[in-house]
């Protein structure tokens, strides 16, 4: 069957332009920043400009690919919002290879900064820097032969994230090809004064000290098959064994030759999910942390919201990521990238709480028309009503 022609975008189609009012100043150090291909100095179509037309794809599903974008860019309002006199299918093309997407982290970063920080239950305070770390795959197509993965025919590209737990925000984010390393990635974007939850692929002792070096503290998954000297065994409190927790050790991990990287002694904790595995015994996971202090069910409990991260992905993927790539070059993946990852932080800064996949389709149906501003904003006033109420069942009783 003949492919249908996509309906022209129309400026009736298009609403919420004052939300994205208040991000393109942000964007406005992009311009004549990080552009290639400029030495005659006559470009018209600049980088602040392209990152808001992308904005406007993740929040109108009416624009369903670039040439849907680069028909909305003619219109007069857009035109206003972004500064552009309208961009040709060619420049919107070419913009992947020309802006550079480094210069998409401060910006990233100043929104990581603005959403409010979220004080932990006091049993709790010990998990306030929790930080999940995990890489995921992103599909790609053949043509993409940057995106290593299986072979020529199996291509795909790797995001790797560092997700704040708490706030349920995105905080740090890189891309590579598929078959690249998350530990390699994950030492290189080390930053201090957080608690990493890390998967069993990441279970690699040099890896575990380069974090303890970098000032920061790790909950990790090891293999079943992992040796170490037990310096103390630790008695289970009732709240631990709750939690499932078998045993708690201080040990020096790792045999005389894998080991000699710790300057320090760890601790080992068995815990029973209460899970069946593929043999249909109990499932029961080694934990090591350099946290020694740490309750131990906190220790299970900061492990077990490592899947906080996987939630992330899925949602992101679905409902950010919108199934479609924009662009097929590294750089321009990684622009993509970057300002889905902006668009879900704009999301929780506009609701006031992390995001959800019901606020983004508020927020959709709201900038295609079929939802009216005063709707929305009973939505939002709607979740800061239900935020209240939980954090009011949390406070202990006075009377």
């Amino acid at each position: 069957m003949p492919r249908k022609p996509n309906v022209p975008v129309a400026a009736k189609d298009l609403q919420g332009f004052k939300y994205f009012e208040a991000i393109v100043p942000m964007l406005a150090q992009l311009r004549n920043s990080g552009t290639r291909r400029d030495k005659a100095g006559n470009r018209r179509f600049f980088f602040d400009q392209y990152a808001a037309l992308l904005l406007f794809y993740f929040f109108n599903p009416i624009i369903t690919s670039l040439n849907g974008l680069q028909q909305a860019s003619h219109l007069d309002k857009v035109k206003k919002v972004t500064g552009s006199a309208g961009v040709s299918s060619g420049s919107l093309s070419e913009a992947q290879h020309v802006f550079e997407p480094a210069l998409l982290e401060g910006i990233f970063a100043e929104l990581v900064e603005r959403v409010a920080p979220v004080t932990p239950k006091q049993e709790w305070a010990a998990l306030k820097d929790l930080t999940a770390v995990d890489g995921s795959l992103l599909p790609a197509c053949s043509r993409m032969a940057w995106a290593l993965w299986v072979d020529e025919n199996n291509r795909a590209a790797k995001m790797h994230v560092h997700f704040e737990v708490l706030r349920g925000i995105p905080v740090k984010v890189t891309l590579t090809a598929g078959n690249d390393s998350e530990t390699f990635q994950l030492r290189g974007t080390l930053v201090k004064d957080r608690l990493y939850t890390i998967d069993r692929g990441y279970a690699e002792y040099q890896l575990f000290q380069d974090i303890i070096d970098a000032g920061s503290s790790f909950i990790g998954r090891i293999r079943n098959n992992a040796v170490w000297e037990q310096v103390e065994e630790r008695p289970i409190s009732e709240a631990a064994r709750a939690a499932g927790i078998l045993s708690d050790r201080v040990v020096w991990l790792g045999c005389a030759s894998s080991g000699a990287v710790f300057k320090q002694k760890l601790r080992i904790i068995e815990v029973n999910t209460g899970k069946k595995d593929l043999n249909g015994e109990p499932e029961v996971l080694l934990l090591a942390t350099d946290k020694l202090d740490m309750a131990a069910e906190l220790v299970a409990l900061g492990y077990r919201y490592r899947w906080s991260v996987e939630l992330f992905f899925r949602w992101f993927k679905c409902v950010v990521g919108r199934r479609h790539l924009l662009c097929e070059s590294q750089p321009g993946l990684t622009i993509q990238i970057y300002m889905a990852m902006i668009a879900s932080l704009l999301i929780s800064l506009w609701a006031g709480k992390r995001a959800t996949k019901r606020t983004y389709e508020m927020f959709c149906l709201y900038f295609a028309g079929w939802a009216t501003e005063a709707e929305l904003m009973a939505h939002l006033e709607k979740l800061k009503l239900h935020a209240n109420d939980k954090d009011s069942a949390k406070k202990p009783n006075s009377s």
